[in-house]
């Protein structure tokens, strides 16, 4: 029997729910030869702001029993950069549409840059990081308060036209509150679970690892925090929901949307393999097929039933 891989997130169809995290892909096109990067679902790219960053100070990855620990600080190379150079390189090898991922340190910054990207034809939504650890005064600084993460949302979708995506930090009293009042400032879809805080300490210097002493725990050891804040999330909301979090599987893809996941993001898998995201795309026909499943789309929520 063949097997329906394809799944529809804001009115965009994609071939497979597989879609590359922000920060563990690049801006995709480094991908390209390694392999087809076409058989993907989407991707969302690096996490992007106005003016270039270099990020974070060395040593900035710390590798731990079941992930890794990341404080690269939103390195990039600026919006318009992003827009005149990386986006048009991708272009010539993905044919399919993509996420921008926008961060920043202001309102401001946010609104202008979410705008920027509204213009370009190869991005089909915007997905706005308010839940990043490794930056100071911005990132999760906005995804931690209710309030705040209503306001900036709602600056920022006023100047929208494409689809806004908001992505919420597991760092948080609440995930399911946070989601409900970024919906309620006019979010389209919702992303989660960005990182969990982390640090590691060197035995021999007795001192953290990673310069700024903490920062972003992924991997698979937080898969089951992260399907069941997915689940809960999806349960609370009315609009669609991308899983992420210790995603290093087809089965692990599976088992997200069966909570509630509309796509899947992988991330942290990029970076230990880059194939991981290709040998999940090739297995899911064959773990649907295991399980009983003719189509992805059928089974978004199943465990909500």
């Amino acid at each position: 029997m063949v097997k329906d891989l394809s799944v529809s997130f804001l009115g965009y169809t994609m071939k497979n729910p597989v879609v590359p995290a922000s920060g563990t892909f690049g801006f995709g096109w480094e991908f390209a030869g390694i392999y087809d990067i076409n058989i993907l679902g989407s991707m969302s790219l690096k996490g992007t702001t106005a003016e270039a960053r270099y990020g974070n100070p060395l040593p900035r990855i710390a590798e731990c029993t079941a992930g890794l620990i990341n404080a690269i600080g939103l390195q990039n190379p600026g919006v318009r950069a992003v827009i005149d150079e990386e986006i048009p390189r991708l272009d010539k090898v993905y044919r399919g549409k993509v996420i921008a991922n926008v961060g920043g340190h202001s309102v401001d910054e946010y609104v202008s840059t979410a705008a920027a990207f509204d213009a370009c034809d190869k991005v089909f939504a915007v997905e706005l990081n308010i839940s990043c650890p490794n930056v100071k005064g911005g990132g999760m600084a906005f995804g931690t308060d209710e309030k705040i993460a209503k306001e900036l949302v709602y600056a920022v979708k006023k100047q929208l036209k494409k689809p806004l995506i908001v992505k919420l930090s597991p760092n948080v009293t609440s995930v399911t509150d946070m989601a409900k009042a970024v919906c309620d400032g006019g979010a389209d879809a919702v992303s989660l679970i960005n990182t969990l805080v982390g640090m590691r300490i060197d035995l021999r210097t007795r001192k953290p690892v990673i310069s700024v002493r903490t920062g972003g725990f992924s991997g698979p050891a937080v898969f089951p925090v992260a399907l069941r804040m997915v689940n809960d999330v999806a349960r609370a909301v009315d609009v669609p929901v991308m899983g992420i979090g210790g995603v290093s599987s087809a089965r692990d893809v599976i088992e997200m949307m069966m909570a509630g996941a509309a796509a899947v993001q992988v991330g942290a898998a990029n970076l230990v393999d880059p194939y991981a995201c290709k040998k999940i795309v090739e297995e899911l026909p064959e773990v649907m097929d295991e399980l009983g499943i003719a189509s992805l789309a059928q089974i978004i929520g199943a465990a909500n039933a």
